[in-house]
């Protein structure tokens, strides 16, 4: 702690009635048990714990920044707070690590870490809930030829963005229902968590409210086989990942008591978004997405794909100044729109692209999952927009962006 260093954790921005607005942060991997509120006098303290400057230089540097004397003691406590917390590197963090990570392992399921909050924790209070709050808002759904083959969903909370939900999974539920051969889906999410590795599998089935989504052994023991780095390396990100139970949850749902097997992937890339490079110039990409692609193709038809995946993050609660005025949130939609057009017309590396190009400004969480979607569907695919929808924040007016495409064969 001679040189304290924040966690790489969720960092937003978000109202508080005693000091207007304070910044939250968020252990989006599971091991904070909660989250550390930061008051804007604290801002300067907390944004040099960099592993580069000792306490004292922390209390120098805020004070030169606050305009009056920040003592090194009070540096000190809430060093010793966010340590506590969980929120700096460190052993006392190393330590929590090891037991979440033992924990996790001896699970016989990822459980349903957000039952009861994001989404009805009840049986059947959650078929009611997505029957009536999703499918029944999204309206009757056109009849369509061919088969779903892969789906783009939202991955905001249920609560929020349950019409997409609706559009998304209603679409599926038609084309379950005249395609007794699929029984394996392929879960592609977002990981909220930074990654080591640019995809990280999970062997444990997801639980659910409505019951378990179990994984297929096979698939899995493929895609490590043919892989060029760990893909359990960042297993542990799974455990409080929502981007995936979301889509298990639905999924579930959808296929009642039919017998279906999962394959949970995360999807980081991160080195290739933050240097913007295409990800099948990274040799260990490439060789993944191409096991993935082969072990769709030989089970010849059994197998949907899922991107659980929200667009662009926009207005204050992400770092922006101010919130999209009506202009804005047009031009944002125009930009959304594009990149989705994109996706729907198979092109892979233009949606990177698209995407990649103001990724810092839309921040779109959405882009490896979508990405990895896009690349290893077969050429033939003909995908459909079904639903565009800006979730604007009541407070802020931060915006979400989500949608929900069908791809068809």
């Amino acid at each position: 702690m001679l040189r304290p260093r924040l966690r790489p954790v969720e960092t937003i921005v978000v109202p508080d009635p005693r000091h207007g607005k304070v910044i939250v942060l968020r252990d989006t991997q599971g091991v904070a048990k909660g989250h550390a509120v930061i008051p804007p006098q604290l801002v300067p303290m907390v944004a040099r714990m960099n592993g580069r400057l000792t306490c004292a230089q922390i209390a120098k540097e805020a004070s030169r920044e606050l305009g009056g004397e920040v003592p090194v003691d009070a540096v000190e406590r809430l060093v010793e707070q966010l340590d506590e917390g969980l929120f700096l590197e460190g052993e006392t963090f190393e330590r929590a690590l090891d037991a979440v990570r033992a924990e996790f392992v001896g699970l016989p399921a990822r459980p349903a870490s957000h039952a009861g909050g994001a989404y009805p924790g009840e049986r059947a209070e959650l078929a009611e809930y997505i029957n009536r709050s999703c499918f029944d808002a999204a309206g009757p759904r056109k009849k369509r030829e061919g088969r779903v083959r892969a789906l783009v969903s939202p991955h905001i909370d249920p609560w929020r963005g349950a019409v997409g939900y609706g559009h998304a999974y209603g679409a599926l539920a038609a084309s379950l229902a005249k395609d007794e051969s699929a029984d394996t889906f392929v879960l592609l999410g977002t990981s909220h968590a930074p990654m080591r590795e640019p995809f990280a599998l999970c062997s444990k089935g997801y639980d659910t409210p409505l019951g378990e989504m179990p994984v297929d052994e096979a698939f899995l023991a493929e895609l490590a086989a043919a892989s060029d780095f760990d893909p359990y390396a960042d297993e542990l990100n799974h455990k409080r990942e929502h981007s995936i139970e979301f889509q298990a949850v639905f999924l579930r749902h959808v296929l009642g008591g039919r017998a279906a097997r999962i394959v949970p992937i995360l999807a980081g890339l991160g080195e290739e978004q933050s240097s913007g490079k295409a990800p099948r110039t990274t040799a260990a990409v490439a060789r993944f997405l191409d096991a993935l692609r082969s072990g769709i193709e030989k089970r010849n038809g059994r197998v949907v794909i899922v991107a659980g995946a929200d667009m662009a993050h926009v207005g204050p609660r992400f770092g922006d100044a101010t919130p999209h005025d009506g202009k804005k949130r047009l031009a944002l939609e125009k930009t959304d729109r594009a990149s989705l057009e994109l996706a729907t017309s198979v092109d892979a590396p233009a949606f990177w692209e698209h995407v990649a190009a103001d990724l810092d400004q839309r921040r779109v969480c959405g882009l490896a999952p979508i990405f990895s979607l896009v690349d290893v569907l077969p050429s033939a695919a003909r995908g459909e927009l079904l639903h565009y929808e800006q979730n604007v924040d009541p407070d802020d007016g931060s915006i979400v962006s989500h949608a929900a495409v069908a791809f068809y064969d």
